[in-house]
């Protein structure tokens, strides 16, 4: 019995210290120009690594980047990050987008992602949603780097596409099931 105890307890020592390193840290939020600037420079490099990407951007009415996505977690895991929604090249808006996981999970992962909205209905879906869960909602499809280079924006059918990109560390898995968008005041 005491050894379930100790493992339980060594378990719950692990999880609250991936919680606390892994959680938002508002001391170090990053200001608006931080933001954009960031967000910027990952879309123009996701354009120059997928053309695709960049012929959904020329056709989308709103991109939503989030361009350093901080993933980690031993067996508790969560995700942070900032980003910005751009229309017509420049910036309207700041959000972030937060998840949390559990389950047989370990390690350290920092990504990005840009969200395409395709209609007006579903670009006023993020903002008539107070914070927008990711699988409520339009629908989105993940593209993978197979299925982008066949992906036109004649074939492009559906109201929001998402593109991974950056991906630096090891954690297993991407999704983005489950994880939460809200809308920052900068």
């Amino acid at each position: 019995m005491m050894k379930y105890f100790r493992l339980t307890t060594i378990l719950l020592v692990f999880a609250f210290a991936a919680g606390a390193l892994t959680g938002p840290n508002l001391a170090m939020a990053a200001s608006a120009a931080e933001i954009d600037r960031d967000a910027q420079k990952a879309l123009e490099k996701l354009y120059t690594k997928s053309p695709s990407a960049k012929t959904m951007g020329e056709k989308a009415v709103g991109i939503l980047v989030f361009p350093g996505i901080v993933k980690g977690g031993f067996i508790v895991g969560g995700q942070y990050g900032e980003g910005a929604l751009i229309k017509d090249g420049k910036t309207v808006g700041y959000y972030n987008t937060v998840a949390a996981s559990y389950g047989l999970q370990a390690g350290l992962q920092k990504f990005g992602y840009a969200l395409f909205f395709m209609t007006d209905s579903a670009l006023k879906w993020l903002d008539k949603s107070d914070g927008w869960e990711i699988g409520v909602g339009p629908s989105i499809v993940v593209v993978d780097a197979g299925a982008a280079t066949s992906l036109t924006s004649t074939t492009a059918q559906s109201d929001i596409y998402a593109f991974f990109f950056d991906q630096k560390g090891l954690m297993a898995g991407l999704g983005l099931q489950g994880t939460k968008i809200t809308r920052l005041e900068k």
